[in-house]
């Protein structure tokens, strides 16, 4: 069983930033990769970024490449989202998942836990 709890989200004016973290319960954190996705209202869960067990290789969805930066820290259990030159469209809630596996995917489906999610609003 692996627990996450996000946090850092917030209200920011458009061209902020915020960092987003997730911290995970369990001693195996360090063999996972993770994964973040959000969900507008009224919209499907999307990809944002993942990745892989040692935050080596990254995947972003086009939307926010250049714009957001995924990371880790295996001792400290934590998976971080930086976002910086945030839009409005970037309005969401934001998810952390693990897929249990080594290397991430952009893929909902193949993520196995997931964390309660933290709101994320950019005014304009």
């Amino acid at each position: 069983q692996v627990q996450l709890v996000e946090s850092g989200g917030g209200l920011v004016q458009a061209g902020g930033s915020l960092r987003l973290s997730c911290v995970a319960s369990g001693r195996t954190f360090g063999y996972y990769a993770m994964g973040w996705f959000r969900q507008a209202p009224g919209k499907e869960r999307e990809f944002v970024a993942t990745c892989n067990w040692s935050g080596g290789n990254t995947n972003y969805a086009d939307s926010v490449k250049g714009r957001f930066t995924i990371s880790r820290d295996n001792v400290e259990n934590t998976v971080y989202l930086q976002m910086n030159s945030l839009k409005p469209k970037d309005t969401a809630v934001y998810f952390c998942a693990t897929n249990m596996r080594s290397m991430g995917s952009a893929i909902d489906q193949e993520y196995r836990y997931w964390g309660q999610g933290t709101q994320v609003t950019v005014s304009s």
